[in-house]
């Protein structure tokens, strides 16, 4: 949409700073009335900037530090080895996944985190083609993945013998059929934060007798995911956006509990092994979600994404709250734009409607990599995809309106120039 789709008032508006003063007034009375407003302070922020980048690696959550050096200085240092047992760490990634599982609707017992999300994919579509019945020969893909997604897809296809098929997600439903084995999707489009159809391309999959497998790294955290309530198969996800987890911190792997006892991971490490100290030559499958693991975990950036969690323990905080939150955060945004920027510069690319929107408003702009780079050196921290998109995540556990608003202000005062 360009200019001439936000509402009118932006259009008859005499000067951006006439509607400017109304916009941060509404800001600040929205903010006062934030049920989230007090999770703000549970981070460890630079109140000189607006940081909506939350989208790509969330803020740090102030605590972190406190607990890290406990972790480091008394379980390692002092310790050692025992921690294993001691501290947990054996079992953490069980432990982290079921702290996971509510936050995208799943089960106890059905998410392990550990790994990156590349090899969880990995993991995931191999483990599905072996799960679907016999004799299909298809891996339907999302042509607009992100990339690393697609690579992998390609080869775990090599690998298993199947063929590629790659499928705009909204045309998923009506492509696969009796020759698919599983069908790997992205639940929000990573450069426009459109949101896919979660619950209606998992029942079309399914109903085709082939599998749904979800990569849930721009959701998950952000909106209600509901993984058990709509049946999908397996989901992957990332710790380190939504989740604020810190850079490189593991990814999760969930595994429908239908699908557990017949997972075969095509990473069938000694952490996943039945009786991992028993160091046998042979190799049996542990129980549960134990299959999703591979070798020793990453036991520092895991426990760092343990800590990071505790703030989804807060009393205001609620899947529902958060989404809530991002909708009114991203349409106050859109508003905001539509009053600040010089008309015909940006045209956002990020739908209107509120069931096809994630948490980020992706604005396409012909300059878009000057722009972002003039955007940060005055405090307002977002980020592009080449080679014409600006790319604003809302993260609404931190994120204010004022946040909002004065990006918007900056945004069109840097196009103005």
């Amino acid at each position: 949409m360009d200019t001439s789709d936000f509402p009118a008032r932006a259009a008859t508006a005499n000067t951006p700073g006439a509607w400017g003063a109304h916009l941060a007034e509404r800001a600040a009375r929205l903010d006062a009335a934030d049920r989230l407003a007090p999770v703000r302070g549970l981070f460890a922020l630079d109140e000189r900037v607006v940081y909506l980048d939350g989208n790509s690696l969330g803020a740090l959550p102030a605590h972190v530090p406190e607990r890290m050096r406990d972790v480091i200085a008394r379980q390692w240092g002092e310790l050692g080895i025992r921690s294993w047992s001691e501290s947990g760490w054996w079992t953490a990634p069980e432990r982290v996944g079921d702290r996971v599982a509510p936050l995208v609707g799943a089960e106890p017992g059905t998410v392990v985190v550990a790994d990156s999300t590349s090899v969880n994919v990995f993991k995931a579509l191999v483990a599905a083609v072996r799960l679907a019945p016999e004799g299909r020969d298809e891996i339907v893909v999302d042509a607009t993945t992100f990339p690393t997604d697609g690579y992998i897809a390609e080869s775990a296809a090599r690998l298993t013998g199947t063929r590629l098929v790659p499928v705009e997600p909204a045309e998923v439903a009506g492509r696969v059929g009796p020759r698919t084995a599983v069908a790997l999707v992205n639940h929000v489009d990573f450069r426009t934060g459109r949101l896919h159809d979660l619950p209606g391309t998992t029942r079309a999959v399914r109903e085709a007798g082939a599998l749904a497998v979800w990569d849930l790294c721009h959701s998950a955290g952000a909106l209600p995911v509901g993984l058990a309530e709509h049946g999908v198969d397996l989901a992957v996800g990332c710790t380190y956006k939504f989740l604020n987890g810190g850079p490189g911190s593991p990814a999760f792997l969930y595994v429908a509990p239908r699908h557990q006892r017949g997972f075969d991971s095509p990473l069938p490490g000694w952490n996943s092994h039945a009786d991992p100290f028993a160091m046998a030559p042979g190799y049996a499958a542990a129980d549960g979600a134990v299959r999703g693991r591979v070798g020793t975990p990453d036991i520092l950036s895991l426990l760092a994404a343990d800590a990071a969690l505790d703030v989804w323990d807060h009393e205001a905080v609620d899947i529902p709250a958060v989404r809530a939150k991002s909708l009114a955060l991203t349409d106050f945004f859109l508003e905001c734009v539509a009053v600040y920027a010089p008309a015909g510069r940006v045209a956002s690319v990020t739908p209107r409607a509120h069931a096809e929107r994630a948490s980020q408003v992706a604005l396409r702009c012909a300059q878009a990599p000057a722009v972002m780079e003039a955007l940060i050196a005055r405090g307002v921290v977002g980020d592009l995809r080449r080679p014409d998109l600006l790319r604003f995540g809302f993260t609404p556990l931190y994120t204010r309106f004022a946040d909002a608003e004065r990006a918007a202000r900056v945004l069109g005062e840097v196009l103005a120039a």
